[in-house]
């Protein structure tokens, strides 16, 4: 019994996101086998597809948990997704995060992937809000070392996304609060206020 209610668990967590990814063209492709079979692998497929839209910059333990599924399932599907060209993925450090393809500029990816990270979401969320933070003032507002500040400003700074000539100061900050307030839910409560500031935020300009 517990066992079905998982399986039922997992089956109806996987149809809400593959709701999201049916709409792409090529959703659901390579599905074979049983007619049983060929529905769950349409369903992981177009739901890996939705969780991603919904979710961009999301790495590969993030999609495979999130979705409750097997690693190599995960595996196998993601690869021909990119295979397919539905999904792209760029690499962060030891990660690969998946965009939906065609979607985003370069600089928004990587904007994404540092917003999937906590202390840089902090970072540039706070300084999207208040530009001009101190080293310290980010320390102690994040609730971390100031060696873990400047580590991730010399990151963001070569990155692109920060500028730090005086005071930091986020780089093209209206894509960066337009990408946090239209995900803002994927990213956290930080965001999600953020979000509720759009009509003041948008209009900021360094």
């Amino acid at each position: 019994m517990a066992d079905r209610e998982i399986d039922e668990e997992k089956r109806t967590t996987l149809r809400r996101f593959a709701a999201l990814g049916a709409a792409s063209p090529l959703a659901g492709l390579g599905a074979s086998g049983s007619a049983e079979a060929a529905e769950t692998t349409s369903d992981a497929r177009d739901a890996i597809v939705g969780y991603v839209a919904s979710t961009p910059g999301a790495h590969f333990s993030k999609i495979r948990d999130d979705l409750s599924l097997g690693t190599g399932e995960t595996q196998h599907h993601l690869r021909r997704l990119v295979d397919d060209d539905t999904l792209v993925f760029q690499r962060d450090g030891d990660y690969k995060r998946f965009f939906p393809a065609g979607r985003f500029s370069a600089f928004e990816r990587t904007a994404l992937g540092y917003l999937r990270r906590r202390t840089p979401r902090g970072m540039l969320v706070e300084l999207l809000r208040t530009p001009g933070r101190t080293g310290s003032e980010l320390a102690d507002h994040l609730d971390v070392s100031r060696a873990t500040v400047s580590g991730y400003v010399s990151e963001l700074d070569e990155a692109g996304l920060l500028s730090r000539d005086g005071a930091y100061a986020v780089e093209r900050p209206e894509t960066v609060i337009t990408l946090v307030i239209r995900y803002a839910d994927s990213f956290g409560p930080e965001a999600v206020e953020l979000a509720a500031e759009a009509d003041s935020l948008l209009q900021y300009d360094p």
